[in-house]
């Protein structure tokens, strides 16, 4: 069974994504950003655009019946890797305990020039296997 969830996010239709995509016990959350009904929030604070981002994913596995217990993996990409601190400490407040494997790399770029964070994820849900 594969299903796909939507957002708010503007560039879903223009891209043509989904927010996340269920495929039987898996669970993939695209690229995230600190976006709030379809605004950047937290523009040039890399901690607090990290935070949003996490919650945007934890709303997006809530909708595909899944937690951020269930990740498994994550991939950060940051506009500037001298800000990874700011945004480890993001992940690490929420991945501590569950401590999925992980990428962090730095890019040129985002959609957005405010945009200073994107993180995807990948969920496993063990009772749907």
């Amino acid at each position: 069974m594969t299903w796909r969830i939507g957002s708010t996010a503007p560039w879903e239709d223009v891209v043509g994504y989904s927010r996340a995509v269920v495929a039987g016990p898996w669970v993939e959350v695209s690229g995230t950003t600190s976006t709030r009904d379809g605004l950047l929030a937290h523009p040039g604070d890399a901690y607090a655009q990290a935070v949003q981002a996490l919650s945007n994913i934890a709303a997006a596995l809530q909708a595909a019946g899944a937690d951020m217990a269930d990740v498994v993996r994550t991939r950060m990409y940051v506009t500037d890797i001298d800000r990874w601190p700011d945004v480890a400490r993001a992940h690490r407040e929420v991945f501590a305990e569950i401590r999925p494997a992980t990428a962090m790399v730095e890019v040129a770029r985002l959609l957005d020039p405010l945009m200073l964070v994107e993180i995807e994820a990948s969920a496993y849900v063990a009772a749907r296997a």
